[in-house]
């Protein structure tokens, strides 16, 4: 089903990859006292967090990776985005941790790959 949905980026990937978790990980943001990351990403500015997998930065190469950080910064969809690293960020977003992980991989597969 992946490979249906993104088959140039998954072209490009030598493993199987059957789950979307494999390319991107979508997490809520919630306070978490015991973590460094509220530091950068408060809940109540960045409803999740996000990591680009290492397989799909591998795929992209460090010049995409930030075109795709300006790609997401412009666009609408979020209606808060850092870039905390190249492969981290947070965003404000009221669509599920699913629709976020697949709304990013589809800009991937579209104008980056």
């Amino acid at each position: 089903m992946l490979n249906e949905k993104f088959p140039k980026l998954l072209s490009k990937i030598d493993e199987e990859i059957d789950e979307l978790r494999y390319l991107i990980v979508v997490d809520e943001n919630y306070d978490d006292e015991d973590t460094d990351e509220f530091d950068v990403f408060d809940p109540e500015d960045y409803s999740h967090l996000v990591y680009i997998d290492e397989r799909v930065q591998k795929v992209l190469g460090e010049e995409k990776m930030q075109k795709l950080i300006e790609l997401l910064e412009q666009d609408n969809t979020f209606s808060e985005f850092i870039a905390n690293e190249i492969d981290n960020y947070g965003v404000q977003s009221s669509m599920s941790e699913d629709e976020i992980a697949e709304y990013i991989i589809k800009i991937i597969e579209e104008k980056l790959v």
